[in-house]
């Protein structure tokens, strides 16, 4: 018994040290660069972040962009860029509202609403706050100015 009391202890004594030993290690946040991405339409401006990933940087090196986007489908702008961009696609499942997305190489869509999709898609980023978008965005054809913030 008087063996097991003193094994006990030590042991509690030994975890004690090793743990004050370290109270000194600083550990550092994981760091993430956040790309903030100021997407205008007429006189509406929305904030999106960008995805950590090749095609938002090879996107982020296009802006500034001013584009004509052509309506399809009653929940989106798409318009084809003018040059092909590195591809992860997958498919989402769903699209949210605010998705800004890559469709094959070149074509950038951008969703103003919500829906299921069987499609595939590379993610550029998604609008923080995409209240409104459907409205500021309209029916038709939208000049959509995409810039660095």
């Amino acid at each position: 018994m008087r063996t097991t009391t003193i094994l006990i202890m030590s042991f509690f004594y030994l975890n004690l040290f090793a743990c004050s030993k370290n109270d000194n290690i600083a550990i550092e946040p994981e760091k993430t660069d956040t790309m903030k991405l100021k997407i205008t339409v007429n006189n509406t401006t929305f904030i999106a972040i960008l995805q950590n990933n090749e095609t938002a940087r090879a996107f982020k090196d296009l802006l500034p962009l001013t584009l004509n986007m052509a309506e399809l489908n009653n929940n989106e702008k798409f318009t084809e860029l003018p040059n092909n961009l590195p591809t992860n696609a997958t498919n989402p499942g769903t699209i949210q509202n605010g998705d800004l997305m890559l469709y094959g190489s070149n074509t950038l869509v951008l969703f103003y609403k919500t829906f299921s999709t069987s499609y595939t898609y590379t993610k550029i980023g998604r609008i923080d706050n995409p209240d409104g978008l459907k409205n500021a965005l309209g029916s038709s054809n939208a000049s959509i100015k995409f810039e660095l913030e």
